[in-house]
């Protein structure tokens, strides 16, 4: 996923910032990545380790964090097997959806009845 320098600093004043600089803004209590896209768990993941991968990430693409980002209260980080790291909320990893097309899309929750929308506790 590519952010445009403006993109960050806007990102940076709309949410609590993450340590790399990556915000997860909450917006009536559904977690939303920088862009305002709406974030998803997956209930086959177990233990904060993702099981979404292949075609799977392809629908789902993982909320990647940087090499050195670092976790910071509920946000924390699991590796992926390909090296990289994604952030996770309370412990369950976050994604998004490719069918959402814009800010406050939800269309990906109650997929298969395993996607559902992040929400802060």
């Amino acid at each position: 996923m590519t952010r445009t320098p403006l993109a960050l600093v806007l990102a940076l004043l709309a949410g609590p910032a993450l340590a790399d600089g990556m915000a997860v803004m909450e917006k009536d209590g559904v977690l939303t990545d920088a862009n305002g896209m709406t974030l998803y768990t997956f209930d086959k993941d177990e233990g904060g380790v993702s099981a979404c991968y292949d075609k799977c990430a392809e629908n789902w693409p993982p909320l990647l964090a940087a090499a050195d980002a670092k976790a910071e209260g509920e946000y924390g980080l699991t590796d992926r097997t390909d090296g990289s790291k994604q952030w996770t909320y309370d412990g369950k990893p976050l994604y998004l959806w490719v069918k959402d097309q814009k800010p406050g899309d939800m269309t990906g929750d109650g997929v298969n009845d395993v996607w559902h929308t992040a929400k802060a506790d």
